[in-house]
């Protein structure tokens, strides 16, 4: 069976002088990338793929250098587009994500709507699929939200239904079927690494 690996970024440096998609990752999400990289090695691992945001693309380039590939990049990956607001600190982020989720057709302040970014995302992850090689492992370094949406759609349930990552934080995989999208294993933090 050969399957994907869809990775949420872990902690990053957060900087509201910075554009959100500009945000490294911090040294303990580097420290947890390179970690669940370490566990990774030895496993045929086809390709290793990122959003376009730099805290996402840290993350690829940490797996693919431990794993000897080169990191490529599908914009399709990147969060939901929340420029009209830019960076909203704590705890108003989190209600606006809930809202965000929990109107999936409406623009919540501005943002994408879930429905949309939901399609998005779904057909960049058909991307991946198509120009990767066959065998092996792909994994796929992204964003909670939209592992939330993905995840939504791979239980085929409404949008906000999905079952959520286990950290807040980040730094979080799932994996599934690359032919059938069958869910092959919920929600793990980076620190239980497949086996």
């Amino acid at each position: 069976m050969s399957q994907l690996l869809f990775i949420t970024h872990p902690e990053v440096v957060i900087d509201p002088a910075v554009p959100v998609p500009d945000w490294p990752l911090s040294a303990l999400g580097r420290a947890r990338m390179e970690r669940f990289a370490d566990a990774l090695a030895g496993r045929e691992v086809a390709a290793v793929w990122s959003s376009a945001e730099r805290k996402a693309r840290d993350g690829a380039e940490i797996l693919a250098g431990r794993l000897g590939l080169t990191p490529r990049v599908d914009a399709g990956l990147g969060e939901n587009d929340r420029s009209a607001t830019g960076y909203i600190a704590p705890p108003e982020f989190w209600e606006v994500v809930e809202r965000f989720f929990g109107e999936p057709d409406r623009s919540v302040r501005g943002w994408e709507t879930a429905r949309a970014a939901q399609a998005r995302v779904v057909a960049a992850v058909d991307r991946v699929i198509a120009a990767s090689p066959a065998d092996g492992l792909v994994l796929v370094v992204s964003h909670g939200g939209v592992g939330r949406l993905l995840m939504a759609r791979l239980q085929a349930v409404e949008i906000g239904r999905e079952d959520r990552p286990p950290l807040q934080g980040g730094g979080c995989w799932i994996a599934f079927d690359r032919a059938t999208r069958a869910l092959a294993q919920g929600w793990r933090a980076l620190e239980d690494a497949p086996s």
